[in-house]
């Protein structure tokens, strides 16, 4: 197939006309938000995450609130800062593992991918509520220049082209991990910790530059690694949550009404439910696949269990110097802490409801929302 690159490069120009269009009118139409989560149409980043999002800021705001929702031709995740911050897209999503100095205290927890709980709804909740009411994570945000709103959860587990069941099957194993922590993981556990996206793993995988992934079950459907891998070992590795959903640039926040700060907030927040509920969906309809395709799905030997947890219990302190000595986090053991306390907290939360979208999100609101000063809050 012959590809025409000046029709390539006006087709971009046109695009970009579009965006460059409705920044000028945007005193026209100022509450159509300019919204993009950087991602793929079918990854639950992006659906329900944001296309929800965008259908709820009308049905609660009354109108007020809309959303114009950009594809990845538009921006990515590696680009979101930039466009946020340009004015091209006032609410986007942030990943801020990509931006470890200038976000140090929301990393400090975020990395903290094993502290995350089985279910992902609990990690979520504890998160959101821990960045929302810390006080050094939001001066970080407010002088990026965004809005944090919450946090959604992904669980973790191992897939690898090999099987691993005990300690010993991961030495000398080359494994993708997406986090500070679970690199440490793969290193103490005498294997090799190779940092790439998670879109390069198929490839990765393909070629046998790396011999597993620890990543979602769900990326068996959504990156096909179902093509490329053997084994699926059931590994609590705990939760992918270092996300800020819905981030909003600060003077798009600034110039919304408290009525529509609280539509929004809310639309966050049900989406968030929402998404974590989808990974969840993914993982179980992955687990099918895996089967279907003649994957194994092994279930991990107790000292594997055992040895992992020990590392889990141990890295906590080695995490929080790390970060004292290279970010000049203050107090960051106690910060360790209070994330560990509100999981817990979560756990029991949760646990005392039917589960149900509706009895999580009522759990946001009297739990966080309700304690929250919209007025002066991201200013």
């Amino acid at each position: 197939m012959t590809i025409n690159i000046p029709t390539m490069k006006m087709a971009a120009k046109a695009i970009l006309s579009v965006v460059l269009l409705s920044v000028a009118v945007a005193g026209v139409s100022a509450k159509e938000l300019r919204m993009a989560s950087g991602l793929p149409p079918l990854h639950p980043a992006h659906d329900p995450l944001y296309t929800h999002f965008q259908k709820l800021l009308p049905e609660l705001s009354d109108g007020n609130l809309s959303g114009r929702l950009f594809g990845t031709e538009i921006t990515t995740l590696g680009n979101m800062r930039a466009s946020i911050l340009s004015g091209m897209v006032e609410v986007g999503l942030f990943l801020p593992a990509y931006f470890p100095a200038d976000l140090p205290n929301f990393n400090l927890v975020g990395d903290l991918s094993m502290l995350g709980h089985q279910n992902p709804q609990v990690t979520a909740a504890a998160m959101s509520e821990y960045i929302l009411t810390c006080g050094d994570c939001q001066a970080e945000f407010n002088k990026l220049g965004v809005v944090y709103t919450n946090s959604h959860a992904n669980p973790y587990s191992l897939l690898t082209t090999k099987p691993v069941t005990k300690p010993e099957d991961l030495n000398g194993l080359r494994l993708r991990t997406a986090t500070p922590q679970h690199a440490r993981w793969v290193e103490a556990m005498g294997g090799k910790a190779v940092t790439m996206a998670t879109g390069e793993a198929f490839e990765a995988l393909s070629q046998r530059v790396i011999d597993g992934t620890v990543t979602s079950i769900s990326d068996v459907i959504s990156f096909n690694l179902g093509e490329v891998i053997t084994h699926i070992t059931l590994l609590d590795m705990g939760t992918f949550h270092s996300l800020a959903n819905h981030s909003v640039r600060n003077n798009v926040w600034k110039g919304l009404s408290l009525e529509d700060r609280e539509a929004l907030m809310k639309a966050s927040v049900v989406a968030n439910v929402r998404t974590t509920a989808r990974w969840l969906e993914m993982v179980a309809e992955g687990k099918g696949v895996a089967q279907e395709n003649g994957l194994e799905i092994l279930e991990p030997e107790q000292s594997l269990v055992d040895i992992t947890q020990k590392f889990k219990e141990g890295d906590l302190v080695d995490a929080a110097a790390s970060s004292e000595e290279r970010f000049g986090i203050t107090g960051a053991e106690a910060k360790v802490e209070r994330f560990k306390a509100l999981v817990n907290k979560w756990e029991g939360l949760i646990a005392e409801t039917d589960g149900s979208e509706d009895a999580i999100v009522a759990l946001y609101e009297t739990e966080i929302l309700s304690k929250i000063d919209l007025a002066t809050y991201g200013q």
